[in-house]
């Protein structure tokens, strides 16, 4: 088998890991650091240990903390601007996805002659970027270790822009950042790590045995910590275990992409702005069984993953599969229907229309789908 293996360059994970961010500046030779989050992070001061120790190695700050929900251009762009205005040399990412996903972008374009405009797509990067650390503080998104940074665009539309260059030097997995998450927020994205595995483990396209290793490994700790993280958010054990979980799943889908699930949810998120776990939650159930005819074989060797290994059959295996994930999101007491996050019913068609557009990450998926098809999942999740 070929296959291409890339991840970002560095991993680390220890509680507390955040405070040594000076030592890791240093070793980049960081001098002058741009800190990007959002003002869910800054209004509760998550972001001052690391100021503060920013501080104490001598080297100075500056923050942009305006970054929204599923990042619009127009804010990628005021980021862009803003960083230009000071002399920085070196971006930290500090947030869920949104924010890693702007700091990419901020490092990518800052020195670059290229815009925003320029780079969607695959691999249309065309300069390096500035030195890169990323500090998640949710156990979702993966953004850590992935070269992807999805945008939404003027029209409502999500665009990715895909490039290794937007690898980070760092990715600083530090579990206690994560203590103070809200059950709701903790239950979606962690939902979503899990999607990152399962889409990645049956990938029709640059599925392999590092991903395969990753993904399956990202389940077993996710699938024993969920719960227990979202009711006993303080439990340092199953934050640790989500957040390296999620980070496995993010390697595993940077190098295996994801498939039906992320593209029927994109306009969940871009239309209501939907969360982006919550919006994986509410199709995943309805995608598993729609992919069940194709994808049986792989989802049965999950199962032993997430459960005990056994002998039953393998469609069985495949079943029991699906319906724990059936019974999980309502069990993490997330929304489990359209109507629940007030998407109208009217509007079921025009999803369906954006979702077939979304064909690179379709072509990913174990079983072919038509915009009927996608349709009608709407309908099942409605």
């Amino acid at each position: 088998m070929s296959f291409t293996f890339c991840t970002t360059k560095s991993l680390i994970c220890a509680p507390d890991a955040s405070q040594n961010i000076g030592e890791y500046c240093h070793a980049l030779g960081i001098r002058k650091a741009l800190i990007v989050t959002d003002p869910g992070i800054t209004d509760i001061g998550l972001h001052t240990e690391i100021v503060s120790a920013l501080e104490v190695a001598n080297i100075p700050t500056t923050l942009f903390a305006q970054v929204q929900m599923d990042p619009p251009a127009s804010t990628i762009k005021l980021a862009v601007d803003y960083a230009k205005s000071y002399d920085i040399d070196g971006v930290i990412g500090l947030g869920g996805g949104s924010s890693l996903d702007t700091a990419k972008l901020i490092a990518a374009l800052v020195n670059s002659s290229q815009s925003l405009d320029d780079i969607y797509g695959i691999d249309k990067v065309s300069s390096g970027r500035l030195p890169l650390i990323q500090i998640p503080t949710t156990a979702g998104t993966g953004s850590e270790v992935t070269p992807i940074s999805i945008v939404t665009t003027e029209d409502s539309q999500k665009l990715g822009i895909i490039s290794n260059v937007l690898l980070p030097d760092i990715a600083l997995l530090d579990p206690v950042l994560t203590r103070g998450l809200p059950p709701h927020i903790t239950a979606a994205t962690g939902v979503d790590a899990m999607v990152h595995a399962i889409e990645a483990y049956t990938s029709v396209h640059k599925k392999n045995p590092y991903s395969d290793m990753l993904a399956k490994q990202a389940l077993t700790l996710m699938a024993g910590a969920i719960n227990t993280a979202v009711f006993d958010g303080k439990n340092l054990k199953a934050r640790h275990d989500m957040m390296l979980g999620a980070t496995l799943a993010g390697q595993a889908f940077a190098n295996a992409p994801v498939a039906a699930v992320h593209a029927l949810a994109y306009p969940l998120g871009g239309h209501y702005h939907i969360p982006h776990g919550l919006s994986n939650a509410l199709v995943l159930p309805h995608v598993l069984r729609f992919n069940h005819i194709a994808a049986f074989e792989h989802y049965a060797e999950l199962y032993d993953t997430i459960a005990v290994p056994s002998s039953l059959p393998t469609k069985r295996k495949s079943e029991a599969f699906i319906a724990y994930f059936e019974n999980l999101v309502p069990e993490l007491e997330l929304p489990n229907r359209l109507r629940e996050v007030n998407v109208p019913k009217t509007d079921l068609e025009m999803l369906a229309a954006d979702g077939i557009k979304q064909q690179r990450l379709l072509v990913n998926n174990p079983r072919e789908m038509t915009e009927q098809d996608i349709l009608s999942i709407y309908q099942q999740a409605y």
